[in-house]
């Protein structure tokens, strides 16, 4: 397949960087880049952004390493302003429109509790993911990735009582070991030690009524704060800035969360999963619920195949290129969708997608490297270490390595 990429923008990234605006000069931009509120805590630090699900996601500060942003959030604590949009989904039929929308019966939500969710089009193949919150028995929102989910909602809410609608609220994250000590100090109720996975309650901040979520994209301790318009946001935001500091926080990147959540097997939208791969074959088939009454993409989900082709890999000394780059014998046999280097493993760590459903955890591979070298590579399960989730619920802050995770690359 001929490549249309020129050979001078392949080494290329591309970012959006804030600029001062020129006196007296309008700015006319096709889309408006909208920002966190609490963006400008970011300034000092070289900000770069990337669009994502119509706002910005920040990708680089210049305060601190990718090693040590991912320290920070194994050993310590971070802030992170994410590019998360939530929706609010609303009225006498909010339920029914999302029992549609949702392959999840989101009827066994409650109020007070989360849940992770994902869509799919009609053929089965994936349009985005993120966290639903039950608000009221009648109102929901939806923190949605990157994607399309506003549209897909108006154009499926035909003759349904419901109002879909953007509440301007934003989405900032505390992740860490010392995240929740941070929020007992931080808060008037007592509540940081004892409340539960994926459970989301309103608590009082300097008199501001704030609502948070015991959730994050980490998969380390830590919680989730939602800011809304009725919110001082620089009250709040520089609060938790200035006391998070005095244990160690810093604001960070995607490179906070990208190795992390790469090691979790927590999926990207749009890198993962797309609207070619269907929830069965990235690993999510336990989040589909086929004796769910009809949902958009049931029955073309019921003819699919259930085997999993979605796998970590471990890279020795290299980290993979993203893309076509795994190979047997010379025959191409996979793609790398996500990849980095783990600190905590000290090799490359990655997501990829394999052809044939057979390739699976212990493959001995060939992987093209971003150095452009050829490196071996071993297919593991996801997630790569803490299979019980311990580190996310505060059960145990340091789960240790398998002694020996390279078996199949000893042969």
């Amino acid at each position: 397949m001929r490549d249309f990429v020129h050979k001078s923008l392949r080494n290329i990234r591309f970012s959006i960087k804030p600029q001062k605006q020129e006196e007296n000069r309008p700015t006319e931009l096709a889309r408006k880049m909208s920002v966190h509120p609490l963006t400008y805590q970011e300034l000092p630090y070289d900000p770069e952004y990337s669009h994502y699900a119509g706002r910005l996601t920040t990708e680089k500060l210049t305060n601190a390493t990718p090693d040590e942003q991912y320290w920070k959030t194994r050993k310590e604590i971070i802030l992170r302003h994410t590019g998360e949009h939530p929706y609010e989904i609303s009225g006498p039929d909010a339920l029914k429109l999302l029992q549609k929308i949702f392959p999840r019966d989101i009827s066994k939500v409650k109020v007070g509790r989360c849940s992770y969710q994902f869509a799919c089009y009609h053929d089965g193949g994936m349009i985005t993911d993120g966290l639903l919150l039950r608000i009221e028995e009648n109102k929901f929102w939806f923190a949605q990735a990157d994607g399309d989910l506003f549209s897909w909602y108006k154009a499926n809410a035909v003759g349904l009582d419901v109002d879909i609608k953007d509440p301007n609220v934003w989405v900032s994250q505390i992740q860490g070991p010392k995240s929740m000590d941070l929020l007992n100090h931080l808060i008037d109720e007592d509540i940081a030690k004892n409340w539960k996975y994926f459970d989301w309650t309103t608590v009082t901040i300097k008199g501001e009524k704030l609502i948070i979520s015991r959730t994050g994209f980490t998969n380390e301790l830590g919680w989730e704060f939602y800011l809304r318009p009725e919110n001082d946001a620089e009250k709040i935001g520089d609060l938790i800035l200035e006391e998070g500091k005095k244990m160690g926080m810093i604001l960070t990147a995607t490179p906070s969360f990208r190795g992390r959540r790469i090691e979790a097997g927590l999926l990207s939208a749009g890198q993962d999963f797309d609207k070619t791969t269907n929830p069965f074959s990235v690993g999510l088939g336990k989040f589909v619920d086929l004796e769910k009454e009809n949902f958009i993409g049931k029955e073309a989900l019921m003819l699919n195949e259930k085997k999993c082709k979605t796998w970590g890999i471990r890279i020795k000394d290299g980290i993979a290129l993203k893309g076509d780059s795994l190979k047997i014998n010379g025959e191409k046999v996979g793609k790398v969708t996500s990849s980095t280097w783990s600190p905590y493993q000290v090799c490359g760590v990655g997501i990829v997608h394999m052809y044939n459903h057979n390739l699976g955890p212990g493959t001995v591979i060939d992987v093209t490297c971003i150095d452009g070298e050829i490196k071996i590579g071993e297919l593991c399960k996801l997630p790569m270490y803490d299979s019980k989730g311990e580190i996310v619920r505060g059960i145990n802050k340091e789960i240790p390595l398998d002694p020996n995770p390279w078996k199949g690359l000893s042969k």
